[in-house]
C-alpha cells in the first residue's frame, strides 16, 4: 500500500504559478508511474500528467502542454507539478495518483487550486 498526501494548492490570479507537491509513503518501491489528475466542479476527473519512475518519460493532457511540468525524485517518494500561466479553466481539485507494477492505483485526497480571472 502507498499513502499519498498533496499540498501546495491555493488561490491565484490568472497568469500566475503554483507548485503542487505529493509525498508518498509506504511501499513506494512498488511504484511504476506517478501522476496528477484533476476534477473541476460538475466534471469528471481527468488526467493532467504522468511520469514513469524508471525512465522519467512524461505524458500531458493537451490543455496543459507547455505550461505544466511533472517531475519526481529518484526515491519515488515525491512528485511535483509545476503549473505556470494558470488559467481560470485550470480551477479544480488536483489529485496525486500512483500505479504499482502490478496495476494497483493509490490516490491522495486532493488539493484545491482556484484561478481567478
Amino acid at each position: 500500500q502507498v499513502q499519498l498526501v498533496e499540498s501546495g494548492g491555493g488561490l491565484v490570479q490568472a497568469g500566475e504559478s503554483l507548485r503542487l507537491s505529493c509525498a508518498a509513503s509506504g511501499s513506494t518501491f512498488t511504484i511504476n508511474t506517478m501522476g496528477w489528475y484533476r476534477q473541476a466542479p460538475g466534471q469528471q476527473r481527468e488526467l493532467v500528467a504522468t511520469i514513469i519512475t524508471s525512465t522519467g518519460s512524461t505524458n500531458y493532457v493537451g490543455s496543459v502542454k507547455g505550461r505544466f511540468t511533472i517531475s519526481r525524485n529518484s526515491a519515488k517518494n515525491a512528485v511535483w507539478l509545476q503549473m505556470n500561466s494558470l488559467k481560470p479553466e485550470d480551477t479544480a481539485v488536483y489529485f496525486c495518483s500512483v500505479t504499482s507494477y502490478s496495476g494497483i492505483n493509490s490516490w491522495g485526497k486532493g488539493t484545491l487550486v482556484t484561478v481567478s480571472s
